[in-house]
């Protein structure tokens, strides 16, 4: 495992699957939007197929732009989408995800999962197949959540992996299968 400062460092090392964790990238944006080597890297290595799982603050990376107040900052436009922040929570509590076309060969029905995000989608030109329904919760749009786009998800919704579902090992076998390896 290789920790990855988006920030700081120029492009992606050398990884067969990378995870993009939540957090809050608005509180960053001038500085994310700044490493366009980065975004670059990142684009580039989805559009060759690198597998990807973005979570909340990684799904907002990856759209084009993040407004934040009265600031709009570019982000690494994989997906077309704009994000916006809200000054009330869209979706927060627990959820409940039942996979649908998903990547990693997951099928389940009942994947408890939560979300905490005031941010939401407000500009999607293109036709994305989702990972999942949402059974409990909002997600991207209060039916769906989990963006996909080649070997990449990006979802608002927290995967906690437990013993009912280990995401982790579906995203790892997906990775092994894709490369042969995993070095994310």
């Amino acid at each position: 495992v290789k920790k990855i400062d988006l920030i700081k460092e120029a492009r992606l090392p050398n990884i067969d699957g990378l995870f993009i964790g939540g957090g809050f990238p608005e509180t960053q944006a001038q500085k994310l939007q700044q490493n366009n080597s980065m975004k670059k890297s990142i684009h580039n290595a989805i559009n060759r197929g690198l597998p990807v799982y973005a979570e909340c603050g990684g799904l907002m990376y990856l759209a084009n732009r993040i407004k934040f107040g009265k600031s709009l900052t570019k982000m690494c436009n994989v997906f077309d989408i704009d994000i916006e922040m809200n000054e009330k929570p869209i979706g927060r509590g627990y959820t409940v995800l039942e996979a649908n076309n998903h990547p990693w060969a997951v099928n389940k029905k009942n994947i408890h999962a939560h979300e905490f995000h005031y941010s939401s989608v407000t500009h999607n030109t293109k036709k994305y197949k989702y990972a999942y329904n949402i059974k409990r919760g909002y997600g991207i749009n209060g039916k769906k959540d989990g963006l996909i786009y080649k070997n990449t998800i990006a979802s608002f919704s927290h995967l906690r992996s437990t013993n009912r579902f280990s995401w982790t090992k579906y995203f790892i076998k997906f990775i092994e299968e894709l490369n042969g390896k995993a070095n994310i």
